[in-house]
């Protein structure tokens, strides 16, 4: 065997900041057993499907709320515009009467009579004439759209202030990623539903003319307010058939794109993970936190053991310290309490400043179980706590 013959697989040349899973070289590298170690131009990186990078996760409430805060919600504007459009028509269909007598009021007054000379004082009161009838004319029209528009919309979102929508954005204005927008999947969606939208108002509209088609040869022989009649029963039978089949199309709408929000929405594991540790905090910082709680409410609960008439013990595994006032309180106050260090500390404190201590095991046992720091004693321990206060004070009064 030739020692300086190199018989190992060709390498690529290496690539700056990649590491091989073998000794040193690529991840395309590793070969498989079958490639007797060869490298593969076609390996895949496993760790490019690796689950925390999938959003598998639904969308957690501060989620929900920061996308609600930036402006995305989910609203299906088709299901906006059959809605107006139903009501639009079925607004003029109502107020079409209304209508007809504001225009034949308007041209008697100025065609039934003769005609004045023609001043420009007369042309202005025409015109300004022929604008209050308009807005006459399309006032419920418009308000009616207008209120349909704001409640639809309301329904669908709620209450939605956000200038996120109208901020200029540099990426925006990339021609790359607006050539990906223009073929992405939702554009191409927009489009299957624009296509389907022609295509189902167009039979609409044929099969309507199609059903009156006999009715159009006899508008020659119709005085001119039946045929208007006819043919205005005509046009609403059309709108309201063809807002009915947009107002299907809207209702599908909307509920895809209530799918296509939670989808958008969807949050990776480590997403979750790492918002958990945002809201929550890190478990350390955590527990920490909550060790140092806990040591402030034992120094402060020892702080009253000096003002406590009495500690009963275990005698060495529970403490329990009790104070009463008279003149303010209405039964003996648990000031302080410990099991095994903490009872020892407690009973350490009351020797230090002289306050009583009598060893009553079940009592003991029983007060720290029962009553909580702050708390006053319960009616049924009255006689046994006041048996223990009775003898506290007799010895004081011996003792002075």
């Amino acid at each position: 065997m030739d020692r300086g013959r190199d018989d190992s697989p060709p390498r690529l040349p290496a690539v700056p900041g990649e590491e091989s899973t073998t000794t040193g070289g690529r991840w395309w590298e590793a070969g498989t057993p079958a490639s007797g170690g060869r490298p593969l131009p076609w390996a895949l990186d496993l760790q490019l499907f690796a689950e925390g990078g999938e959003k598998t996760e639904p969308a957690t409430p501060r989620r929900r709320q920061e996308a609600r805060r930036k402006g995305q919600v989910f609203k299906s504007v088709d299901l906006s515009s059959a809605v107006i459009l139903l009501v639009g028509f079925a607004v003029i269909y109502l107020t079409l009467p209304y209508m007809l007598g504001l225009m034949k009021d308007f041209l008697q007054r100025y065609f039934s009579n003769p005609v004045p000379d023609f001043t420009i004082a007369f042309a202005c009161a025409v015109l300004l004439d022929a604008m209050v009838v308009t807005a006459r004319m399309v006032t419920p029209l418009l308000g009616a759209m207008l209120v349909a528009g704001l409640l639809v919309n309301v329904l669908q979102v709620g209450l939605v202030f956000s200038g996120e929508g109208v901020t200029i954005k540099p990426e925006r204005l990339n021609p790359v990623e607006g050539f990906k927008r223009i073929f992405s999947k939702r554009a191409m969606v927009e489009l299957a539903k624009s296509l389907l939208k022609i295509g189902l108002v167009g039979w609409v509209v044929y099969a309507v003319i199609r059903k009156h088609l006999g009715l159009f040869p006899r508008f020659v022989d119709m005085e001119p307010a039946a045929m208007l009649q006819a043919l205005a029963l005509v046009i609403f039978e059309m709108a309201l058939k063809v807002g009915l089949v947009l107002l299907v199309i809207g209702i599908l709408d909307y509920f895809y794109q209530w799918w296509e929000h939670e989808r958008s929405l969807r949050m990776s594991k480590e997403e979750v993970k790492q918002e958990y540790k945002q809201v929550e905090g890190d478990p350390h910082i955590r527990n920490r936190r909550r060790q140092r709680q806990r040591e402030l409410a034992l120094r402060r609960m020892m702080q009253e053991v000096p003002k406590a008439d009495v500690v009963i013990t275990n005698p060495t595994h529970f403490a329990v310290a009790l104070r009463y006032d008279g003149e303010r309180m209405d039964a003996p106050q648990v000031v302080a309490k410990g099991q095994d260090l903490v009872a020892l500390r407690i009973r350490e404190l009351a020797q230090q400043h002289e306050v009583a201590v009598v060893e009553n095991p079940s009592l003991a046992r029983t007060l720290y179980y029962a009553v909580q720091v702050g708390d006053p004693v319960p009616e049924k321990f009255y006689q046994a706590v006041a048996e223990v206060l009775a003898f506290v004070y007799r010895t004081r009064r011996k003792a002075l």
